[in-house]
């Protein structure tokens, strides 16, 4: 069976993986709501696309609906949980308990979601001991062991930028597949490795360019 959900999988493109979490979200709300069936153009306005493309994205899961009422939430919900890899708990290592680091620790979101953080850890020591979120930081140096004991396939870097490379490397040697980079710092992996950059300036400068377009200013 997981060998059929993994076939299945590699056959989704990447644009449609990357609006599965949309609607996965947008069905969990719908599901919280008491909705128990959703037409694809309702889904569409919740997730923010258009209705073609959830009606397309879906039927690379296999699920198409059925005409006059829509798609099975609950139905839906496994489909796409499955497609996900989120049937299963992710083991997380977050590097870098700064500000930003910390912020993300706490985060509540993760466990929900299928998500445990198996360790916390930073290069500096007057932060190793401190609890976030009930989990102990502990010293870059105890990363082998984290992953290890974690059995962590997933790392976040809200490190500096100076230090982001370094740590990267650092969890690619520890084992670490996949790789969730906030550090303003363009990281290089080697092949197996999975790498999706969070730059919350680049973002912010994007909107603005749309702030000046839309008051006339001239570029």
């Amino acid at each position: 069976m997981s060998e059929q959900v993994d076939d299945a999988a590699r056959r989704i493109p990447e644009a449609s993986v990357a609006r599965l979490p949309l609607y996965l979200r947008a069905l969990s709300s719908l599901a919280e709501a008491g909705r128990t069936t959703v037409s694809s153009e309702a889904l569409a306005a919740a997730a923010g696309v258009n209705s073609a493309k959830v009606r397309k994205d879906l039927s690379h899961l296999g699920s198409y609906g059925t005409r006059g009422v829509g798609y099975e939430v609950d139905e839906l919900v496994q489909h796409i949980s499955s497609a996900l890899g989120l049937t299963r708990r992710r083991s997380v290592v977050l590097v870098g308990v700064g500000n930003l680091g910390h912020a993300l620790a706490g985060y509540g979101g993760f466990a929900s979601r299928g998500f445990w953080i198996a360790g916390l850890l930073d290069a500096d020591r007057s932060r190793v001991g401190e609890t976030i979120a009930g989990v102990v930081v502990r010293h870059m140096d105890d990363l082998d062991e984290v992953v290890r004991a974690g059995d962590v396939s997933i790392g976040v870097i809200a490190t500096p930028a100076r230090a982001a490379q370094e740590v990267c490397d650092r969890l690619v040697a520890a084992g670490v597949t996949s790789i969730l980079n906030f550090a303003p710092a363009v990281l290089q992996v080697p092949d197996g490795v999975d790498l999706r950059k969070v730059d919350l300036s680049i973002e912010l400068q994007i909107l603005s360019f749309h702030e000046q377009r839309k008051s006339g200013i001239p570029a």
